[in-house]
């Protein structure tokens, strides 16, 4: 168990735990072009409200949705057949260019350059995340994807077991995210957290330890140790 900080150490920036889709990378337009194909062939449209109830999620919990929004009874074999479809068609559109967000890669560096541990904690499964590192995105002491966890966000499981991986206070931790999963994942873990709202429909308040920005350009290592 952590001990709680003294003085001394309020204000420490311990690490900075990063979200992906939405957040790092523009890819939330590509899952909007999976999910409105998936839409169409159970005889709907995709709808920003539908985003929003999903965005930030990992599969297991967005398809049984998308299903039981769609009509459609989120039987296991369906959600397995469903699941298996979209996962496929995400990779066919992540192997394309996956353009880093305005501000990421200036944090990034400025992170990397005061030697901030960093880890990717992603609701993707393994696959995506390593798609998307394949671009060079980084660099992250610890990845965690998805599929490497027993609950997903927003359950504080993700963060928490990062935290853990890099032996570091999660409430000396911020976590990026863009999603409200996310969000609670990361506040439900004890974190301080930044938030970077990227869908129609997700709407985010500022509070104690938590600041919505538009964007990530801008923002210093500075501004994350002010979270704390």
């Amino acid at each position: 168990m952590h001990r709680a900080p003294g003085p001394a150490e309020t204000g420490v920036l311990q690490a900075v735990l990063w979200d992906m889709d939405g957040l790092m990378v523009d890819s939330e337009p590509l899952w909007t072009v999976a999910e409105s194909e998936l839409a169409r062939a159970l005889g709907g449209d995709w709808t920003d409200e539908v985003k929003a109830l999903v965005v930030g999620t990992r599969l297991d919990v967005a398809v049984p949705a998308i299903l039981h929004y769609f009509g459609v009874q989120p039987t296991p074999s369906q959600v397995a057949e469903t699941s298996a479809w979209l996962l496929g068609r995400m990779v066919e559109l992540f192997a394309a260019d996956l353009p880093l967000l305005p501000g990421v890669g200036d944090l990034l560096t400025a992170l990397a350059g005061q030697g901030v541990p960093m880890a990717l904690v992603s609701s993707s499964y393994r696959v995506l995340v390593d798609a998307v590192l394949g671009h060079g995105v980084g660099p992250f002491d610890l990845t965690l994807s998805g599929d490497e966890v027993h609950c997903g966000k927003p359950d504080p499981e993700p963060y928490l077991t990062a935290a853990a991986r890099l032996g570091v206070d999660p409430r000396r931790c911020v976590v990026l995210e863009d999603s409200p999963a996310g969000v609670a994942s990361g506040e439900a873990a004890g974190c301080a957290v930044m938030a970077v709202p990227s869908v129609a429909g997700v709407r985010l308040q500022s509070r104690t330890r938590r600041r919505v920005v538009q964007s990530l350009d801008g923002v210093t290592v500075e501004d994350l140790r002010l979270l704390l």
